[in-house]
């Protein structure tokens, strides 16, 4: 490069579906760069539809009204290099596309070619894979004719993958690298992509240019973290992680230097919870809900469920419900209440023993005996569900469920009791990494907002006498994110000093409760495999794992 090159990114949220407001939002962005003398501005992957589209992409009208989306753009287009992420219908073919727009005109659709099928993408029940990679040469305001090396998110991912593209692009000489991308969220992936860049800019020793999408979309949050890094593998600008943000950038010219930045080291509980409060905010604003609902045990879960909500929605807009029966401890109701308290949020406390009562009354008018071990436990519950979604049709409010992912995996849960509602929101979240986010919490807040004695004490549903949770979950936390997680064998697990008698048991315990997890609300997913879209197990499934 011989001149330095003003570059816009654009990192911004769309809404699936929206493909007018979407495009309104970029040709907003567009007017704005065009007139303060952008060179460049790169919008992510997918922009105009929304990511991800899923069965949208079958629907072939939906596909015409991108095209016209598309050519609004291109009309509108200037001196400005505009690349924007669509659908691209050649007549024959869908392909998830890159337009690249410039002087009132569509000059030309890039393609992706590695169509990831793993976790929680199926790209190729719906694109062809592009096999015409090659550079983009564009001759830019400055006066500079550069050749760009366009690729779209998952062409990044290549280290085990025969066709590289990167390569590819590289070998037929590109002057620098762009990656239109929408890459959800999961826990220190912002490192693995950086890591992946800075192989590629090392390898051709040319500038690359990585923008990605932030904002919630059903299950998925991304993350944005877009970033630029120059011929030397220096980072000139990282945008923030989890915010909307169009960021100006100097991309210098060969003979030139520009100050650089450091990746952050962002700490694992702070990117969960502002992962999640993410997650819940345009889960609410994409979906059209303002308040939320939720009962407050006194427990763990549901206090940092609540400052969850609380962060993301405003503590006027969130209502916490204390349910006690005549097994709820006193500190349990006051520990709710204390919670609310310190959050801000509206509180109500309805207490269930009559209505508990009154079923039992029933059972024993026709059964001869009121109901006892397990299904009055489970009626406790499901009284409660009813209350709080009663409670939600009264008002509109979405409820929230409470339920965390080690006790969702091991069935420790209620069908149509605490698993009711319409978002699950520490469903990817293991009990220990729970309690860590209740530390983490009050230490930004500046104060024990979440009450000690909610950490302190041991987890117990009060469903019965003298009750606490059957679990150690100091082990058999990580015993499940291992199963979960790493799909690890029985074999493998032994091998590494787990309890064969344990692991075997929770395996089946794992196995058992599938049918409970597929009726769940959504959750959001924070790891690298969460219960819900990314996780496809058989209901009925007899195989059984042997040493």
């Amino acid at each position: 490069m011989n001149k330095s090159l003003q570059i816009a990114i654009a990192q911004v949220n769309p809404t699936v579906g929206a493909l007018q407001a979407n495009t309104e939002r970029a040709l907003t962005i567009m007017k704005q760069m065009e007139a303060t003398g952008t060179d460049f501005l790169v919008f992510p992957e997918m922009f105009i539809p929304g990511y991800p589209a899923q069965d949208l992409l079958l629907e072939q009208h939906f596909i015409m009204e991108n095209h016209r989306m598309v050519d609004k753009l291109a009309a509108a287009s200037g001196e400005m290099l505009t690349l924007i992420g669509a659908i691209h219908y050649d007549g024959t073919d869908t392909y998830n596309g890159v337009a690249v727009l410039q002087h009132g005109k569509l000059l030309q659709w890039v393609h992706k070619s590695l169509l990831p099928t793993y976790d929680v993408f199926d790209e190729w029940r719906y694109f062809k894979p592009g096999r015409d990679n090659a550079p983009v040469a564009i001759t830019f305001r400055n006066g500079e004719t550069l050749r760009l090396g366009i690729h779209i998110c998952e062409d990044l991912w290549d280290e085990n993958i025969d066709y590289k593209i990167c390569d590819i692009l590289g070998d037929s000489g590109v002057d620098l690298f762009v990656n239109l991308s929408a890459s959800p969220f999961v826990t220190n992936k912002y490192i693995e992509r950086s890591r992946l860049i800075v192989n590629k800019i090392k390898k051709y020793h040319k500038p690359y240019i990585y923008v990605n999408l932030v904002g919630g979309q059903d299950q998925l949050v991304f993350d944005g973290m877009s970033m630029v890094g120059d011929e030397n593998a220096n980072w000139i600008h990282i945008c923030p992680q989890f915010k909307e943000s169009v960021c100006a950038v100097t991309l210098p010219s060969s003979s030139t230097t520009s100050p650089t930045v450091n990746l952050p080291d962002i700490s694992k509980e702070e990117q969960i919870f502002r992962g999640l409060v993410l997650g819940v905010h345009d889960y609410f604003l994409k979906t059209g809900h303002h308040q939320a609902v939720l009962g407050l045990s006194g427990g763990i879960d549901s206090a940092v469920t609540a400052a969850i909500a609380v962060a993301a929605l405003g503590a006027e807009n969130v209502l916490g419900i204390a349910m006690p029966s005549k097994y709820s401890s006193e500190h349990s109701v006051t520990d709710a209440e204390v919670l609310a308290s310190n959050l801000g949020m509206r509180y109500l406390n309805v207490p269930i023993a009559a209505i508990f009562d009154g079923f039992q009354d029933t059972y024993t008018e026709i059964l001869g005996n009121p109901i006892e071990g397990l299904p009055e436990e489970n009626l406790q519950a499901r009284i409660r569900g009813n209350i709080l979604m009663s409670f939600s049709n009264k008002d509109g409010s979405l409820l929230l469920t409470t339920g965390n992912k080690t006790e969702i995996a091991l069935g420790y849960c209620t069908l149509y009791g605490d698993m009711s509602g319409g978002l699950a929101v520490i469903s990817d979240i293991g009990k220990r990494m729970v309690y860590r986010l209740a530390h983490y919490f009050n230490k930004i807040s500046g104060a024990e907002i979440i009450p000690e004695n909610t950490i302190t004490k041991e987890p117990s549903a009060e469903l019965r006498e003298n009750q606490v949770d059957p679990f150690d979950y100091h082990v058999v936390g990580p015993l499940v994110d291992a199963i979960i997680e790493e799909h690890s064998d029985v074999s493998t697990l032994i091998a590494d000093g787990w309890d064969e008698e344990l692991v075997k048991d929770l395996l089946h315990k794992v196995r058992l409760n599938e049918y409970k997890r597929q009726q769940m609300p959504p959750g959001i997913r924070v790891s690298a495999k969460a219960f819900g879209i990314g996780r496809r197990m058989p209901i009925v499934n007899h195989y059984r794992q042997e040493k």
